[in-house]
């Protein structure tokens, strides 16, 4: 029922503990409830980003521990260590701002994170800024050989470390296990250099040593060794190959090489989508900015072989012009990377009894030395083989026409 309030003369219920519109206490044995103040309320964290717990039924000035998501177990449970190098907070807000700084950067506070651990999260980063599948796989190749400090943490590491890699460390490659060659040895040289740059840049190291020495006269005139020159095809080279065109496999991907200057990483990668049957032209390309997205004519000698590789691509459901379908297995519609076509390019050779020293970018080699004889002109063979022009009048003045580069590259008998 409804009564009046004593002091405003208004009226209320008869069971309301203050008058709401004086707060006149009608019930003075009963106590007002104090606001909740919600200044205080614990913010909630996010998945992965740490723990915060308190430890109660303990006099401790700084009762709230804050722990770091470091993994996950199999089951998916997170794996949490205690923050670095302060662990233990006054408040749960404090401890939850200290979670904070540490996720803006991780490895600040984590000076016993390991090697292994390193190289996937710099991987994660570093292999987002590549181009193409060949570099990556560099990386991987060399970091085979560095088990030996796998476990090791980063802020140990050495310069006895990684030159043991270089020369003692072993891999197991194709069933055998191996020794690092010379250009391996590089290879896990710049692995280290730029990991480190990367364990420096996040204060987990002050020093990068791998920097801090180079590799040994011997090992820089053994892979100068093996870094033989390039060698084009001879006449009588380039007639066996047309008239096994149609019984070699892949010899037809080694002629289109041949007539159009691409590198073998570059064949691989060219899409269906770039390659215009009506105009006679595809276009890919990597490595350098002078290098990508070029437009390359399609000369006249290989037209019907790219329309055919086109076809059989197109049969195979394939995004790329050309695959590798290998004899040996059943799978088909297969990238064809650097290696595959190494191996078939290997097998050609030897078949033919071509010239032994004959690599896979020789095919590239003897693009430019047909075209130079040729008479073509030296920019037009620069545009097509992706080559830097410094000359500032062609490069920035000049404007050519794409037929043009189609007239020039037909002089190419």
């Amino acid at each position: 029922m409804l009564i009046k309030c004593p002091e405003c003369d208004l009226q209320v219920s008869d069971k309301a503990t203050f008058c709401p519109h004086c707060g006149y206490p009608l019930q003075p044995e009963i106590k007002r409830r104090k606001p909740r103040n919600t200044n205080n309320k614990r913010r909630r964290l996010p998945n992965g980003f740490g723990q915060i717990s308190e430890i109660k039924n303990r006099n401790l000035r700084n009762p709230f521990r804050a722990m770091v998501t470091v993994g996950k177990t199999a089951t998916g449970r997170p794996i949490c260590k205690p923050l670095k190098p302060e662990s233990y907070f006054p408040t749960y807000n404090d401890a939850y701002a200290a979670l904070v700084e540490y996720n803006k950067n991780p490895y600040d506070l984590e000076p016993a994170i390991t090697v292994k651990e390193l190289y996937e999260k710099w991987t994660e980063e570093y292999f987002k800024t590549l181009k193409n599948d060949a570099s990556s796989r560099a990386v991987t190749s060399a970091w085979a050989y560095c088990s030996s400090v796998y476990d090791m943490r980063v802020m140990d590491i050495r310069a006895r470390h990684v030159k043991g890699c270089m020369e003692e460390g072993t891999a197991v490659v194709r069933g055998k296990e191996q020794r690092p060659s010379a250009s391996m040895k590089n290879k896990i040289k710049s692995l280290f250099n730029l990991m480190l740059d990367y364990a420096l840049e996040y204060e987990i190291v002050k020093q990068n040593y791998a920097r801090t020495f180079t590799l040994t006269d011997e090992t820089i005139k053994e892979i100068q060794t093996v870094k033989k020159e390039h060698i084009p095809f001879s006449d009588d080279e380039i007639k066996s190959l047309w008239e096994h065109v149609d019984d070699k496999y892949c010899a037809d991907v080694l002629l289109i090489q041949c007539y159009s200057g691409w590198r073998p990483q570059e064949l691989g990668l060219i899409e269906l989508v770039n390659v215009d049957l009506s105009n006679w032209t595809f276009t890919g390309g990597m490595k350098t900015e002078a290098g990508e997205n070029r437009t390359v004519p399609i000369h006249s000698k290989i037209r019907y072989l790219v329309e055919r590789k086109y076809k059989e691509a197109e049969a195979l459901e394939s995004r790329y012009l050309f695959t590798y379908v290998d004899p040996d297995s059943n799978k088909k519609n297969i990238k064809l990377t650097y290696n595959r076509y190494q191996r078939v390019f290997n097998r050609i050779r030897d078949e033919l009894n071509l010239n032994p020293e004959h690599r896979p970018h020789d095919g590239r080699k003897h693009f430019v030395t047909a075209a130079k004889k040729a008479g073509v002109d030296e920019y037009a063979i620069k545009y097509m083989v992706g080559h830097k022009i410094a000359d500032i009048t062609e490069k920035v003045y000049t404007t050519r026409e794409f037929e043009w580069l189609r007239e020039e590259v037909e002089k190419i008998g």
